[in-house]
């Protein structure tokens, strides 16, 4: 059914309990509102994901894009081994082992995550039992190595296996040397969460951003681990520092290849929608009352046709500003 096909095709971490529930409300719903319509959504999610099928996107330089489990997996292939940024959810890794073997005999050497989250880190902990070495933003292996709340998804998640916890970590920048590519890694502060990092492919000038970008839709905000707004913009201006007219960017979510001006699009709509929510909140407006102006209207068409409705990404902003 169609909505079973967005949710294994996009994967949109746990905020694709919105499309779970579309069949049976013929509309989309917010993850709270979600949420108050069923429970054991996560399961939902990996039960989805189980059955996805995995579409593969080569680039160039060796690199290619899986989509399909969680958020979008970048893959460096080579004589080092496989190094892959981000794992997706684990119930996938029968469908990921045949798509990482069709691209590559060799095994899975590295694991770089973009940020802590269930759609882009459940796969650590098998991916860490094969020998994997995860790499990852100190706060990022806080969060996996802990009991962790998003009040958002009304969601509590219990620390990863220790195989899947990242031992190698670091605070502002990291880099490798693999595959004949040089990997910068770049910790931008709070944005998507306050673990998010970038990953950079130099020789390829690909760069991986994480959920910093949501390609087409709106993004989701962790307020709970320490996101932010003006985060998420200022996370979108070091990409856009980063990137040339050239260079292939990948989102965390959407369609999985993009560039510097459809991220330059995503910048400004989020410019302009802080804007408007910050000019109702110094008014008086209250959170219910700024929702009620639509101060995404403008942008809706666009960006508003996902799990993150045009409502609820007001009330995201409308906490941050």
């Amino acid at each position: 059914m169609k909505s079973e096909h967005m949710l294994s095709r996009r994967g949109f971490c746990l905020c694709c309990m919105g499309v779970a529930s579309f069949a049976a409300t013929a509309g989309w719903m917010s993850p709270r509102e979600a949420y108050a319509e069923a429970r054991g959504l996560v399961s939902l999610i990996k039960d989805s994901a189980a059955k996805s099928v995995i579409a593969t996107h080569k680039l160039r330089n060796d690199i290619t894009i899986l989509e399909g489990s969680g958020g979008n997996v970048a893959v460096l292939g080579g004589k080092d081994g496989l190094v892959m940024v981000d794992a997706g959810i684990s119930v996938a890794r029968l469908q990921m082992t045949e798509a990482l073997s069709a691209l590559s005999p060799e095994p899975v050497t590295h694991l770089i995550n973009t940020h802590w989250h269930f759609d882009h880190a459940d796969g650590n902990a098998w991916l860490g039992a094969v020998g994997a070495k995860i790499i990852a933003h100190e706060n990022t292996r806080k969060y996996l190595s802990q009991v962790q709340r998003v009040e958002d998804w009304d969601y509590n998640f219990v620390p990863l296996e220790r195989s899947g916890v990242p031992k190698h970590v670091f605070s502002k920048e990291n880099s490798l040397k693999l595959n004949g590519q040089s990997l910068a890694m770049k910790y931008y502060g709070p944005a998507h969460t306050d673990g998010d990092i970038s990953v950079m492919f130099g020789e390829a000038n690909v760069i991986h951003v994480g959920d910093t970008y949501w390609n087409g839709i709106y993004p989701f905000i962790d307020y709970s681990t320490g996101g932010s707004i003006d985060g998420m913009i200022g996370a979108s201006d070091a990409n856009l520092a980063a990137s040339t007219d050239k260079t292939i960017i990948i989102p965390g979510h959407g369609n999985p290849v993009s560039n510097r001006a459809e991220l330059q699009e995503f910048r400004d709509m989020l410019v302009a929608i802080r804007e408007n929510v910050a000019a109702l909140k110094r008014q008086g407006r209250s959170r219910d009352e700024a929702v009620a102006a639509k101060p995404t209207a403008a942008f809706d068409a666009k960006w508003g046709n996902f799990v993150i409705d045009p409502d609820f990404f007001t009330r995201l902003v409308y906490a941050g500003v």
